[in-house]
């Protein structure tokens, strides 16, 4: 396997590994929430992700609504 951190310390490997993914998790809410201002509806997101229509919902609904973006139905 391919060596990605260049680091023998893998508590630092690791750290990494936690920053990638907040910062992975800051993208894709930034993102949804400009595909639901877009007038996406869950499915578009949701099949773009690749997880489902529930899953987009559950993970991002309360914060939407709590920034006052107007949600489509379906």
């Amino acid at each position: 396997m391919e060596k990605l951190v260049e680091t023998d310390d893998p508590g630092a490997g690791l750290a990494s590994v936690v920053a990638l993914r907040r910062l992975a998790d800051r993208i894709e809410d930034s993102q949804v929430e400009q595909a639901m201002r877009a007038g996406w509806s869950w499915s578009d997101v949701a099949e773009v992700l690749g997880v489902t229509r529930q899953a987009v919902h559950k993970k991002h609904a309360k914060r939407l609504i709590a920034a006052g973006v107007a949600l489509r139905r379906r």
